[in-house]
């Protein structure tokens, strides 16, 4: 896959119990307002790499069927309502991938892949546990009709998932906010710090069992520009945006389909918006001086509205 690497930080914390769900009877072309969606801890951790345990509870993983009894992790994904999960185009179709793996399910609720259920342990001892985490399949999924999968450019990198079944709402599952405010569209977010996370290629690079984050800083666009245009990849800053280039800090290959991530306040509310969806990015990932480049899910709003449904 095209894409990216990660980082590293932590500190032990209490689990909040499940709150029970607001979601139930919510149609699949219902996005959830402010206030249900996007939900940012008060003890957030900065400069960090590993997750709390409920930590962005938007994040999905998709699985695929990649023989007759095989399976595997290769992309990431966004919860945005009772029943869609926002990736990108390449993670359905991409000359990278075999053409004999199909998508298969998306894991929600994750932390460690390794555990199930995934616990953490206090400063006392005392072991907190998660939910197990929930695999629901994939009824269908929609890539940009405007993706072409052999180009250079890979404009209009994102796709949309449909669930079999509604999900309900948790501590640990729940989704992130969509900017469809005029000013969050417009906006072009330079030198602004987003969060990036996932479970891609660590700088040992294996992929993670862990959910990690890293923080990325939005790019000028003419920089970007400049800098790919040594392999004559065209930038539009129309409908991308770029970010990283610090050494060693990326999102990697893994990370491809997840979510560049700030918050905003809308009406005194802060919440978590995806700004961005990972596209590609330098191979080796976290080379200095080289951005990571992402899909601009504002531009995406029509497109994604007029792709849910009830």
């Amino acid at each position: 896959f095209l894409s990216f690497c990660t980082l590293k930080v932590c500190c032990p914390h209490r689990l909040l119990k499940e709150k029970g769900s607001d979601s139930k009877g919510v149609l699949g072309n219902v996005l959830p307002e402010v206030g249900k969606c996007g939900h940012v801890l008060s003890t957030r951790i900065y400069g960090g790499n590993v997750t709390k345990i409920d930590e962005f509870p938007w994040m999905t993983l998709i699985r695929y069927q990649t023989g007759l009894n095989s399976f595997g992790f290769f992309c990431g994904g966004t919860l945005i309502n009772t029943r869609y999960v926002l990736t990108a185009s390449h993670c359905l179709k991409h000359p990278d991938m075999p053409p004999s793996w199909q998508i298969y399910s998306v894991r929600l609720g994750e932390w460690n892949i390794d555990t199930d259920p995934d616990c953490v342990e206090d400063v006392r001892g005392k072991k907190d546990c998660a939910p197990p985490h929930k695999d629901i399949l994939i009824e269908y999924a929609i890539a940009h009709a405007g993706y072409v999968s052999n180009s250079k450019d890979q404009f209009n990198d994102i796709a949309l998932i449909r669930l079999v079944e509604s999900v309900e709402y948790t501590f640990f599952v729940a989704p992130i906010c969509l900017p469809m405010s005029d000013e969050l569209i417009n906006k072009n977010f330079v030198n602004t710090t987003m969060d990036v996370a996932g479970w891609g290629l660590t700088e040992k690079k294996t992929p993670s069992s862990v959910k990690l984050k890293i923080m990325v800083d939005i790019w000028d666009m003419s920089n970007c520009q400049s800098t790919y245009r040594t392999f004559q990849m065209p930038i539009n800053e129309e409908i991308q945006f770029c970010a990283g280039g610090a050494p060693g800090i990326d999102a990697c290959r893994g990370d491809s389909g997840g979510p560049l991530m700030t918050t905003h306040k809308i009406n005194s509310r802060e919440a978590y918006y995806v700004i961005g969806v990972v596209s590609y990015g330098p191979r080796p990932c976290g080379l200095q001086g080289w951005p990571g480049v992402y899909t601009k899910v504002g531009q995406y709003i029509n497109w994604i509205k007029s792709n849910l449904v009830a």
